[in-house]
């Protein structure tokens, strides 16, 4: 469904260390990085832009809060869906403002939505519209009281610039 080209090497210690600078200053141009980080302008240029057509970083609409706009209350609902109806399900799903992710999952359900709403009624309502989608069967929402450790890649990125692996450092079995 993505137009982006697939990366054709896997990131190197190099990536991590730039996506590190990165995720601490966000807004650093490509010539702060390549100061920051011993490299000349045009490697921080090559692979940003490398990983600009990869799709290797996410959109900036994920780092705005929802919260922020109104929308104070988060939940997760679970959805069993007629898997003959699965794409005009998540189309409908796309389609609700308030919707901000949907993931297919294996197991008993098999999306999971994200949703934001204003309030207790608000999301009464959103449950109640992801419910008349057809193709919806049954849902089951749990609410989201605190996120206690958020979205984040930074310590996968750390363990990649530190011994320039994604596999697991070795351990002693005890």
């Amino acid at each position: 469904m993505s137009s982006r080209e697939p990366i054709s090497a896997p990131l190197d210690a190099t990536d991590a260390r730039l996506l590190l600078e990165l995720v601490a200053n966000p807004r650093a141009t490509g010539v702060e990085l390549a100061a920051r980080l011993g490299l000349s302008r045009n490697t921080v240029q090559a692979r940003l832009a490398r990983w600009e057509a990869a799709g290797v970083l996410d959109s900036f609409e994920r780092r705005v809060s929802p919260r922020a706009l109104g929308y104070p209350l988060a939940a997760f609902v679970a959805v069993v869906v007629d898997q003959h109806r699965l794409d005009p399900v998540v189309a409908e799903l796309a389609e609700i403002p308030e919707v901000t992710e949907v993931c297919g999952m294996t197991g008993p359900t098999d999306l999971t939505v994200r949703v934001v709403a204003t309030d207790a009624d608000d999301l009464y309502r959103l449950t109640g519209r992801i419910l008349k989608i057809p193709g919806v069967e049954r849902t089951n929402m749990a609410l989201i009281m605190r996120s206690l450790v958020g979205p984040r890649v930074a310590p996968l990125l750390d363990r990649l610039a530190a011994n320039g692996s994604r596999a697991l450092p070795d351990s002693d079995p005890a």
